[in-house]
């Protein structure tokens, strides 16, 4: 699905574009045209091929899932990849790819599933096209702006996701709360991996010397690249805390097994103690001294009690149980 707006300073918005002639649209270094395609066809790829001559290395890309976020310079435009983050039910965390060729005046967005950013963004750029401005440069910058905000919610939501296992974990745990927070920290690193190369991608932008992006349009940027650099720091520091939550725990588990070891041990050797006088007057030799002692057996249970009840004392004393 395609959907264009073109905006022509003091004319105003229309979605009435001529695909079949796009070249002519463009013509005009003032228009400014947004062209937004969704789950596009092999025939939308061949309408970028033949009507902006893009290159084949970057519809390729385009057309490939999972690239790594980045920005490549070609001779007529940019290709730039950035991510779309929302929550899914749980502790499930959706990556949605967004590619963009920049160009002189004009912006093609290509995604395979909705983003409610692009919306919001034309929304904006539709009410306020002053505030916005008319380059193309500002419009990047709209749309990288909404996306970074966005990240805000989801490693705001993240971070009370981190709080609920840790309260869990201290709590007492079981099966299904270490598997949350093994799929947690998972989804975490996962978002670091998309979150460092888009710093980069940021610092590209500022750093380069980029003919769609004016000296004004560099300053937001620069907000931007502050912004993603906090959320980067808050996914780290969530990362760390529930790696430290989950040491804590395992070493609570392990401080209690221990002690159930103490514990078992200590009546391991209580009843050895006892068993080793039961064997010793249990052994079938005629000359045992006390064999016919009529005090014999009185005595063997009296050793057995006074043996059981005096290590249990000792390892009472010492804490073994």
């Amino acid at each position: 699905m395609i959907k264009a707006r073109l905006h022509i300073p003091h004319q105003g918005f229309s979605s009435q574009v001529d695909l079949s002639d796009l070249g002519g649209v463009l013509g005009s270094k003032h228009a400014v045209l947004w062209l937004d395609l969704l789950e596009p066809s092999p025939e939308d790829m061949d309408l970028l091929r033949r009507e902006f001559g893009f290159h084949e290395l970057a519809l390729e890309d385009a057309a490939l899932p999972h690239e790594r976020p980045k920005l490549d310079e070609y001779d007529q435009f940019y290709f730039l990849v950035f991510y779309s983050l929302s929550l899914k039910e749980g502790f499930g965390l959706e990556l949605n790819e967004l590619d963009l060729f920049v160009g002189e005046n004009y912006l093609v967005a290509v995604h395979k599933t909705p983003i409610q950013e692009i919306d919001e963004v034309l929304r904006r750029w539709e009410r306020n096209d002053i505030l916005l401005g008319d380059g193309v440069g500002a419009l990047v910058y709209a749309l990288l702006d909404e996306l970074v905000d966005n990240y805000f919610r989801v490693s705001d939501k993240m971070a009370e996701q981190v709080a609920e296992l840790e309260q869990r974990l201290l709590e007492g745990t079981d099966q299904k709360t270490l598997q949350a927070v093994f799929v947690l920290k998972k989804r975490l690193l996962a978002l670091r991996r998309v979150l460092s190369p888009e710093r980069d991608v940021l610092n590209v932008l500022m750093r380069r010397d980029l003919p769609f992006l004016d000296r004004k349009t560099l300053l937001y940027l620069r907000d931007v690249y502050d912004h993603l650099a906090r959320i980067i720091d808050a996914v780290d520091l969530q990362s760390d805390l529930l790696t430290s939550v989950l040491d804590v725990h395992l070493s609570s588990v392990s401080n209690k097994l221990n002690q159930v070891m103490k514990t078992l041990t200590s009546v391991t050797i209580i009843l050895m103690t006892m068993a080793l006088i039961a064997g010793v007057y249990g052994m079938n030799f005629r000359n045992m001294p006390e064999l016919e002692w009529p005090l014999g057996y009185v005595w063997a249970l009296f050793l057995m009690a006074s043996s059981g009840i005096g290590l249990y004392l000792l390892l009472r004393r010492k804490d073994w149980i």
